[in-house]
């Protein structure tokens, strides 16, 4: 028996991505929304003290995350993204000024590491060689050894990896990380190109998203959530929403998009077997910044990527354990430090801020981690899960969140 309607819980970016492509396949589509704003870590909202529309927290999508971008281009949102072609990733170490770009070559072969003007700064091909070595054999590249190697390490691994992996690279998974390289990086510079939002992640993935679910008759309940789900022989036969409840029909499933804290508590028998790694964003009104959104990112300092849109520059620390304690105005003081040398912007006065604290952002991804994330099937044939940190394969990123939220209703219109 094929599924007709649709149940998603949870409205951040695997929610959506699991609504639009249910409703698409001509399914009926209920998303439940506990939250008055929809998008999840992804979502957008006007901050007063900024008197700007800030995201919570910043994200690089690379032109490599083939099914961010296809989900963008079928909600109509293509254009509210900004591909930077060709690649060029740019960087600076804020202790010297120093400045280059990571400019990745055409085509799968390595040969364009032979180009110094293609590489980070004083890093050799070969100490770059050997660590993606490192990591296709299964082992995380580290910077023990010559200064080659260090340097490499200090200036291609740890921004990489602890970005991808909100995990410091001496914990991270490697097999997670290996399968982004090999999508990215791996692939050439057609594949490495970044992806910047015109004016935020909710204009562009979520607002749209919504709309699109709008047009196709889908009904969206915010600031109404699930409290719990509850089941007979095997399948979710209702939901409960405060005073009110949801029968679920024999043609009726769901999609349990939601943080493995609140996926837990409303399904008996799943545990959350995971630490979580905080990340840390900073907001900072700045003047200028132009009509082309850009970013750089940063060596040898606290913050480690700096995006810049018009009126706003906005950083991110990830496996941000070091800071996230920290009172918010000792935060922004070392934070603006580093994007006043990055950006030559004057260090003085610190301007209006605001910082976003997200103390469990992502499981910390290490192997142990890994080979614990849930499958998207469960014991409850007519519910399956979806969230950048179901076992797809990949790390709890955007492009994780997508994937899983298609195939979560890829799954469930199948109608076990």
């Amino acid at each position: 028996m094929s599924t007709e309607h649709i149940h998603v819980i949870g409205a951040g970016l695997a929610g959506l991505a699991a609504a639009t492509a249910a409703v698409e396949a001509g399914a009926r589509v209920t998303l439940h929304e506990r939250s008055p704003l929809a998008g999840g870590r992804c979502r957008s909202f006007h901050d007063a003290s900024l008197g700007r529309t800030i995201d919570n927290g910043n994200h690089l999508i690379l032109s490599g995350n083939r099914a961010t971008l296809a989900y963008a281009a079928r909600i109509g949102a293509a254009d509210r993204l900004v591909e930077l072609a060709p690649a060029a990733i740019p960087f600076v170490d804020v202790r010297t000024g120093e400045r280059w770009a990571l400019r990745p070559g055409p085509g799968r072969s390595p040969l364009w590491l032979a180009d110094p003007t293609r590489r980070p700064g004083g890093v050799s091909a070969v100490a770059l060689l050997k660590g993606a070595l490192r990591l296709l054999l299964g082992a995380m590249p580290d910077g023990r050894g010559p200064a080659t190697t260090a340097r490499a390490f200090e200036r291609f691994w740890v921004p990489l990896v602890t970005s991808v992996m909100n995990t410091s690279p001496d914990e991270a998974d490697p097999t997670l990380m290996r399968r982004v390289l090999l999508e990215t990086v791996g692939r050439g510079e057609a594949q490495c190109r970044p992806v910047l939002t015109r004016e935020g992640l909710g204009h562009a993935l979520v607002e749209p998203a919504l709309d699109h679910l709008a047009r196709h008759g889908a009904k969206v309940r915010l600031a109404a959530g699930i409290d719990a789900v509850r089941s007979e022989q095997g399948r979710a036969t209702a939901l409960r929403s405060g005073e009110r409840t949801h029968t679920l029909g024999p043609d009726a499933a769901v999609v349990l998009a939601t943080p493995p804290w609140i996926t837990t508590g409303l399904i008996p028998g799943l545990d959350a077997p995971w630490a979580y790694s905080p990340i840390v964003n900073a907001h900072f009104a700045v003047e200028g910044g132009g009509d082309t959104p850009g970013f750089v990112g940063l060596v040898g300092g606290t913050a480690e990527w700096v995006f810049r849109r018009r009126g706003l520059a906005s950083v991110t620390v990830s496996a941000a354990r070091h800071l996230v304690e920290r009172p918010a105005a000792e935060i922004a003081a070392v934070l603006w430090a580093d994007v006043a040398r990055a950006l030559d912007l004057a260090p003085e006065p610190l301007p209006a801020h605001r910082i976003v604290k997200e103390k469990r952002a992502t499981p910390v991804q290490t192997r142990h981690a890994a080979r614990r994330r849930w499958a998207q099937r469960t014991a409850l044939s007519n519910l399956v899960l979806a969230g950048d940190w179901v076992a797809t394969g990949l790390p709890a990123t955007i492009e994780g969140a997508v994937r899983s939220g298609e195939r979560a209703a890829s799954l469930a219109l199948e109608g076990r």
